[in-house]
């Protein structure tokens, strides 16, 4: 099987889906691999470190002839170029990449009358055996190292303390809410450099995790319920509860030094956690940094790709913050995109098996239809009736192969 790695059409996409250390493992699954020239640059890796690899590089049209593409962002997360992408492609192939199909679902229609079969890195779920293929948690991981990084060159302040011959400087105070994969490794980096850190969760389970890092877990007296979904995931609130939160949270926000948002739900838009009137009652000079921009944000001040400055608190919104480390986010995705696609190549083939979980939930199109349910609700399509015994295809479908 030939798997084609083109090069990144999204405005301002650094990263690139396969780096040429994913090469080996490509090949232990009998995939080889075409690279578009010059797609790796911007993320630091030249065309002769894949051909190095194994990997054979050419033009665009020729890695958009491959069995299966290999993408960052397609469909709904290239909204702008997902037409003209999928425009060179043709049916029967597979696109795996990551599609924000939950929050933007339309382009897969398209996808599925082209007749490709399209597995959405982003649905990835949340099991032990799919760890190794979760895209969101990677580069979410580089998001909230990244981020601290950001606030401690806007900060007014140094983040740790120092005892000197000219008098002692106290600690910056770091507020972090969410605390994922993103808002963990933000505790982990404020504390690396020194910071005094808390971290907010609606999630009580939270806790724990975050005292694990040395930070303290801000308590709220919030009923909240069933505030976590089956895939360990955030679920959201209803209005009553953030309008509670907000003013709960008011006094701990006020007494940050710098506040990293990181809180939100798949498929909606990010909670309002820190409104404009929090931000107002900051000291001058604090700093905000927003990883929920994406997905609306989680500071009412905030504007999506600026940064603003209000009563002299700096609010930064930045997008796709694991493009601006693209060497190693890219290393990451790719391992991840490797290790994935291992697990649907059987023999040298491409083998749907929806009877298994990363499968089936990933899979969004095969065969002309939008056949994933959630997606398909969205959609406002009615759901697929399953086939009868008599009728029934067998389980794992191959669809590509035979190189």
């Amino acid at each position: 099987m030939l798997i084609g790695i083109p090069r990144e059409t999204c405005p301002g996409e650094r990263r690139v889906a396969v780096a040429p250390t994913a090469l080996a493992h490509l090949k232990k699954a009998r995939l080889d691999v075409i690279v578009e020239s010059g797609a790796g640059l911007e993320a630091g890796f030249t065309d002769e470190a894949y051909k190095a690899a194994g990997a054979a590089v050419g033009s665009r049209a020729d890695v958009l002839k491959a069995d299966v593409i290999a993408s960052v962002r397609a469909l709904g997360a290239n909204p702008d170029r997902a037409a003209s992408d999928l425009a060179g492609m043709h049916e029967g192939q597979a696109l795996v990449a990551v599609m924000d199909p939950l929050s933007n679902p339309g382009p897969v229609t398209a996808a599925a009358k082209a007749g490709i079969a399209a597995f959405a890195l982003d649905l990835m779920p949340r099991i032990t055996r799919a760890q190794s293929m979760d895209v969101l948690s990677s580069q979410a991981n580089l998001a909230g190292y990244k981020a601290v990084l950001m606030a401690a060159e806007a900060l007014a302040k140094i983040f740790p303390m120092m005892m000197t011959a000219a008098g002692t400087i106290t600690p910056a105070r770091v507020l972090v809410v969410g605390a994922g994969v993103a808002g963990l490794q933000a505790i982990a980096t404020a504390k690396r450099l020194g910071a005094v850190v808390s971290g907010y969760d609606v999630r009580a389970a939270a806790k724990e995790q975050v005292e694990s890092l040395g930070a303290r877990f801000v308590e709220l007296p919030l009923e909240t319920g069933e505030s976590q979904d089956s895939g360990g995931y955030a679920k959201a609130m209803d209005e009553r509860f953030y309008q509670r939160q907000a003013e709960l949270m008011a006094g701990v926000v006020a007494d940050s030094d710098v506040v990293i948002t990181t809180a939100a739900v798949p498929g909606k838009r990010a909670p309002v956690i820190v409104t404009r009137a929090m931000v107002e009652g900051m000291q001058p000079g604090a700093v905000i940094v927003d990883l929920a921009t994406e997905r609306g944000g989680n500071c009412e001040a905030t504007v999506a790709g600026q940064t603003v400055v209000i009563n002299g608190v700096t609010v930064m919104g930045p997008l796709n913050v694991p493009s601006t480390v693209p060497f190693h986010a890219s290393q990451l995705f790719a391992r991840n995109v490797a290790t994935f696609l291992a697990h649907l190549c059987k023999e040298g083939s491409l083998k749907i098996d929806t009877e298994d979980e990363i499968t089936r939930e990933t899979l969004l199109t095969q065969g002309g239809e939008v056949v994933h349910a959630r997606v398909r609700e969205l959609l406002g399509l009615m759901p697929l009736v399953p086939a009868t015994p008599a009728d029934a295809p067998e389980a794992a479908v191959v669809i590509a192969g035979g190189r």
